[in-house]
C-alpha cells in the first residue's frame, strides 16, 4: 500500500504563473518540480535552469509563426504545460505564462539531477498526454514554492542562433547557482 506524501510547500496558483515570463523563468530557479507517476511514487525535484520564450515578436518563441494547432496554449492565461516533441524523441516542458492572447512560455531546461531538458522529461516521463495540463490543479504535475534562497545566474538561451543576433544575444536563460 502507497503512503500519500503531503506537500512540503504550498502549491503555486495560477497568479504566480499569470505575470510576464520574464518575471516567472527567473522566480521559478530555485522552486520544486513534483511528479506524481502513475504507479503513486512521487519525486520532487529543485529547478536549476529555466529559458524564457516572450511572444510573438521574439523570433526565438514557436509563437513568432503566429497561433497554430502546436502553439494554441501558449494563447490560454499562464498556468498551463506546453510539450512538444524535439529529434522526434525529446519531448520539451515548458509553462506558459502570462495573460490570455499574450503568448509566452518557460522552458524547464534543468531540475536537480538532470541537467538538458531532454534528460529530465525522460526521468519524468512527460510525454504529449500533458498537453494543455493545468499546473493548479493536475493530480501527476505541479510546482510548489521553496522559502529557501536562491542566486541566479542569467545567460544566453541555447539553441536559438537561427532567430538572428538579437534575439539570440538576450540573456533570458536563468540557473541556479551552485
Amino acid at each position: 500500500m502507497k503512503i500519500k506524501v503531503e506537500a512540503i510547500n504550498q502549491k503555486l496558483t495560477h497568479s504566480f504563473f499569470q505575470r510576464d515570463v520574464l518575471e516567472v523563468a527567473p522566480d521559478l530557479i530555485g522552486k520544486i518540480l513534483v511528479r506524481q507517476f502513475d504507479n503513486g511514487d512521487i519525486s520532487r525535484f529543485k529547478i536549476t535552469e529555466t529559458e524564457a520564450y516572450r511572444g510573438e515578436e521574439d523570433l526565438a518563441c514557436h509563437a513568432s509563426k503566429g497561433r497554430t494547432t502546436r502553439t494554441d496554449v501558449m494563447y490560454h492565461e499562464g498556468g498551463l504545460i506546453y510539450v512538444y516533441l524535439i529529434y522526434g524523441m525529446y519531448w520539451m516542458l515548458n509553462f506558459v505564462t502570462g495573460l490570455l492572447d499574450h503568448p509566452q512560455a518557460t522552458l524547464i531546461r534543468g531540475i536537480e539531477g538532470f541537467d538538458g531538458p531532454g534528460k529530465l522529461t525522460k526521468a519524468l516521463q512527460i510525454n504529449k498526454s500533458f498537453y494543455g495540463e493545468d499546473l493548479s490543479t493536475s493530480k501527476r504535475i505541479w510546482v510548489e514554492d521553496n522559502p529557501e534562497k536562491t542566486v541566479i545566474i542569467t545567460g544566453k538561451r541555447i539553441g536559438v542562433d537561427y532567430a538572428g543576433e538579437v534575439w539570440a544575444n538576450l540573456l533570458w536563460r536563468y540557473t541556479l547557482k551552485k
